[in-house]
């Protein structure tokens, strides 16, 4: 045991070590790779501990678990990160209800307080699995990415909340098997109910939420059990999700609870809205480029849909060739999860010291000759700034303030807000419509040419 405990602890100063160092670009690699190895150290631990057997039967699913992690993370793209994300986060919840239904259902703990801890981590990481795969399934395409809404669902959401936790209450007293098989049918039915309602646009902070319901399963479950590792890894994942979760939230100027509440990303009148779109063409929007003394791209999802990053560093690397002053601007909710636009530029090559938050790009907007907007629309709206509208109050990148914007877009479609955005019907604003990976190869072509 006291080998165990001394590999725990240092699997604990190798977890917190990592975390701290993936809190920056530049040692974010070497962070994954220090926690990578106290994931390693607490398995091997594991083989260790008093009473434990089957070994053949874990390797077995160390080897099958560790060879499909493996080729799913060589052959998804970049800009299916987010899906990954948030299947592998749903497979740490389901992992954690696992271990709580098997404990349960052996009946192993001396007190109610433990028992009690078990039941939680199963009820929290039962929704984080299924709410994860819908979240997925949204992302992936395979669902509805607007909400799903139907009738009475949120009195049909509640009972179902209110039937889990009276089951869970009802195994301190009886452990019962159909109990508790139906606590655990219910947690993951909740987790689904919970997660349609709400729209592809807020799936960042979902993402993030469901990261954090993990986090605790796992962290409830190490206390149950007594696992140190569990308990410090879920701790601090637990912490960091929640964080990050509150942060997504107040980037988009939205309480947790509302997002939660869903129907956030139904059609919206277009409300005041004046002017028209108008189109430019690739060679004007090359000769607009050319002559500016100042750029800076926004990009959002559709330049992740369209892979069109390393087009973007191309035409950034061009640009600078001829003396032109070019930045990233980076909307902390752009894209599907949190940090989506700053991994796909950081794959193409773009210097991080280039990459601007929206709190230190916003004072520049009225300096930057022109603006690229590529695939980003909620983000840059300006209807953030009027009372009434759905956005109100959002913090936005302040794109309209530029002397020109380009705005690159497959079409004329609104964003997952469902609001009509009023920068594209500004009057120094120029639709660029396209592919962005296509069309950013024209820009650089016909730039070229001049």
């Amino acid at each position: 045991m006291d080998l165990i405990q001394a590999a725990y602890l240092l699997v604990a100063f190798l977890f917190i070590m990592g975390l701290k160092r993936m809190a920056h670009p530049t040692t974010a690699k070497s962070g994954i790779v220090w926690a990578g190895w106290a994931m390693l150290i607490a398995v091997l631990a594991t083989f260790l501990w008093p009473g434990m057997g089957n070994f053949a039967l874990l390797v077995v699913a160390l080897l099958l678990g560790a060879g499909v992690a493996w080729w799913a993370a060589v052959r998804v793209a970049m800009t299916d990160m987010p899906q990954m994300v948030a299947i592998y986060n749903g497979m740490g919840g389901g992992a954690a209800a696992t271990i709580a239904m098997v404990e349960l259902l052996k009946g192993a703990f001396e007190s109610a307080g433990l028992m009690a801890l078990a039941i939680l981590g199963g009820l929290i990481g039962g929704v984080a699995f299924t709410g994860s795969l819908v979240a997925f399934g949204k992302l992936q395409g395979l669902l509805n990415s607007r909400p799903i809404l139907f009738p009475f669902q949120r009195p049909l959401n509640l009972l179902v909340l209110l039937l889990a936790l009276g089951f869970g209450l009802f195994l301190l007293f009886s452990d019962a098997t159909p109990a508790i098989v139906l606590f655990f049918l219910l947690a993951l039915l909740f987790g689904v109910l919970m997660t349609l309602p709400i729209g592809g646009g807020d799936m960042p902070v979902v993402i993030s939420l469901y990261n954090a319901f993990t986090g605790m399963a796992v962290g409830f479950e190490g206390f149950a059990i007594g696992n140190p590792a569990l308990m410090v890894a879920g701790t601090l994942v637990g912490a960091a999700g929640t964080l990050l979760t509150l942060l997504m939230a107040k980037a988009m100027n939205r309480s947790l609870g509302s997002v939660l509440m869903g129907g956030f990303g139904v059609e919206q009148a277009a409300g005041e809205v004046t002017g028209s779109l108008k189109p430019i063409d690739v060679e004007d929007a090359a000769v607009m480029l050319a002559y500016a003394s100042k750029v800076v791209f926004v990009p959002g999802y559709g330049m992740a849909l369209s892979q069109a990053q390393h087009k973007v560093k191309e035409l950034a690397d061009l640009l600078e060739s001829r003396g032109v002053e070019v930045k990233f601007a980076i909307h902390p909710v752009a894209g599907r999860m949190p940090g989506h636009m700053n991994v796909l530029l950081a794959e193409a090559g773009v210097e991080y010291d280039k990459l601007k938050d929206l709190e230190e790009i916003n004072p520049e907007f009225p300096t930057v000759d022109v603006a690229v907007v590529i695939g980003a629309n909620d983000v840059v709206n300006p209807a953030a700034r009027r009372p009434g509208s759905p956005l109100y109050g959002m913090p936005i990148l302040d794109v309209d303030k530029a002397k020109n914007v380009i705005v690159i877009k497959r079409g004329q479609g609104k964003g997952f807000a469902g609001v009509e955005n009023e920068l594209f019907y500004a009057d120094n604003t120029r639709m660029l419509y396209g592919d962005a990976q296509e069309v950013l190869a024209k820009l650089t072509q016909a730039l070229k040419k001049l």
